[in-house]
């Protein structure tokens, strides 16, 4: 038994090791597993970033749209931006954004400054939300920003996003779904 207990540590390194090569050797596509694939959205009722107006999922338009998470201090949601400004102009979806507020970062990142941003780059959005305390984000999953959201009429999500949104990733993985659901 001596022999055995002595064997224990060994044991487990080798089982962590195992599952640890086996989460790096996942291909990095911008997709992480969400228990909300194929369930409605989040029930939530928070404020424009424009304005105190409150807002709900009821308030996105019964046709397939985009939910952007994005936030001020997000590079990545930089580089991302003109690819949704074009979709804005060139697409029919409806582009919404949640500006996400990492819960704990030490920034000075409010509203003001969300709303400053978007004056200054351009607005992709219909309307954004401000999601000041992470509630929605956190029951969406957010892991970070930027990631996106395609859901459907029923406010069904359908695919989850996250990374940069470009024009291969709309390409490769959203245009065909948007065509069946627009069907």
């Amino acid at each position: 038994m001596k022999q055995a207990i002595k064997y224990l540590p060994l044991l487990f390194f080798l089982i962590l090791t195992i599952t640890l090569f086996q989460f790096l050797d996942k291909k990095d596509d911008g997709q992480l597993p969400s228990a909300l694939l194929d369930k409605q959205f989040p029930s939530f009722y928070l404020p424009k970033l424009e304005s105190e107006e409150l807002v709900s999922q009821k308030d996105f338009i019964k046709s397939p749209y985009l939910l952007n998470v994005w936030a001020t201090w997000c590079i990545a949601c930089r580089v991302e931006h003109p690819f949704l400004m074009f979709l804005k102009e060139k697409s029919e979806i409806a582009i919404y954004g949640l500006n996400y507020k990492e819960i704990g970062k030490l920034e000075k990142d409010g509203k003001e400054v969300a709303m400053e941003l978007l004056k200054e780059i351009g607005s992709p959005y219909e309307f954004s939300v401000f999601d000041e305390e992470g509630k929605l984000a956190m029951d969406l999953g957010v892991y970070g920003a930027p990631e996106t959201f395609l859901v459907d009429k029923e406010g069904v999500i359908r695919i989850r996003h996250v990374g940069v949104l470009s024009p291969e990733v709309w390409k490769e993985k959203f245009e065909k779904v948007l065509r069946e659901l627009n069907d």
